[in-house]
């Protein structure tokens, strides 16, 4: 399984912790179920974002980068996700990066353009079904590399990226320059989990143009298709009527819910839902949920019934269909009620704060 991380220039809010908490929940049915899983989480340390937000603080883009990895995994721990089998870095894959967009160009499918490398669009766009205005807007907002590039067509995806003045450079065939976040996420992927991946996961948002240039350069450079079997992307979350981003100033951070709620509480407000399903955050979710898992853990207790477990594992069994799964364990109880809590991870966490030792954020 392969998890799309964080850019790690801010604390990680709900619409982040959504992707993490149901590609746990995925990972404890697999394990349940007697699979060998094994997880990559990356972490998108070097990016254009990452280094707007530095160069606004004053302070270095890797020392803004090392200290909210430090939080993204606090967070995650507090939420009770699984620790991953590998979590690859960005700046640490920079060589397998340029090998990536090296072969990419031997294959005829990449160009350099005055020291940056690009991957033609036009096919990608195509797969993924989408109108070439739709596509042009999704590049903008989604990463496809800044503007002022000499690509031969906006659709067109950096690979590879000169660099100037401040920002961030490595050595390359094609002078000092920095990866695209594509590029970057499939590299990772293929030398950690190798040419083919299970079960990718990832938020809705970025099935255009991230996983769609990612899997396109790991398929166009290997000859292996489908990168990915399958594919989790959970749904957006919205606050206050938008989207929860950054942009819109309406970003709602773990951190501070977990500071007035249980993460079994915040876990089952992520998960009382299908994966796919976009929702809106609200505080009193949680609240209710806290009630929630409280009536569940009660239930456990019962006697519960013969057939209860298998009708919870059936449930989840069927592309995680968590509300049938959690209505079962609250009726039936017993080991039902048991095996839904340990898959969803709804037992108390005790896991150390460590940012007690870091500056407020």
């Amino acid at each position: 399984m392969y998890v799309c991380g964080i850019t790690p220039y801010e604390a990680t809010h709900i619409g982040h912790a959504a992707t993490f908490v149901w590609s746990d929940a995925a990972v404890r049915l697999l394990r349940h179920l007697g699979l060998d899983v094994e997880v990559a989480r990356n972490i998108t340390d070097v990016d254009d974002v990452l280094v707007d937000h530095a160069r606004a603080t004053g302070a270095s883009w890797r020392a803004v980068a090392t200290q909210q990895t430090y939080r993204f995994e606090d967070d995650v721990a507090q939420l009770g996700v699984l620790t991953p089998t590998f979590e690859p870095q960005a700046h640490n894959h920079i060589e397998d990066v340029i090998a990536l967009t090296q072969a990419l160009i031997e294959l005829d499918r990449a160009y350099v353009r005055n020291g940056s490398v690009f991957f033609p669009g036009v096919d990608v766009v195509e797969e993924a079904g989408l109108s070439r205005a739709e596509a042009e807007r999704l590049m903008v907002d989604g990463g496809g590399g800044p503007d002022g590039l000499e690509r031969d067509d906006p659709l067109d995806a950096a690979l590879w990226m000169r660099s100037v003045g401040d920002e961030p450079a490595w050595e390359s065939p094609w002078g000092p320059g920095r990866p695209g976040w594509h590029a970057e996420c499939a590299a990772m992927a293929l030398v950690t989990l190798g040419p083919g991946i299970d079960l990718h996961c990832g938020g809705a948002d970025l099935a255009f143009p991230h996983h769609a240039f990612e899997a396109a350069h790991a398929e166009a450079v290997l000859g292996v298709k489908p990168f990915a079997r399958a594919w989790l992307r959970a749904g957006t979350v919205a606050h206050s009527g938008e989207k929860m981003a950054k942009s819109t100033g309406n970003l709602v951070f773990v951190h501070d819910v977990l500071a007035r709620h249980s993460a079994a509480a915040l876990r089952l407000a992520i998960l009382d839902r299908r994966w796919w399903e976009s929702w809106e955050y609200d505080e009193r979710l949680v609240g209710e949920a806290e009630e929630r898992v409280l009536r569940i853990r009660r239930a456990a207790m019962k006697a519960g019934t013969v057939d209860g477990h298998a009708r919870a594992l059936a449930a989840l069994c069927d592309d995680l269909d968590v509300p049938t799964a959690l209505a079962v364990a609250e009726q039936v109880g017993g080991a039902a009620a048991e095996f839904v809590i340990d898959v969803l991870g709804l037992r108390h966490h005790e896991a150390v704060r460590r940012t007690a030792l870091l500056p407020a954020p």
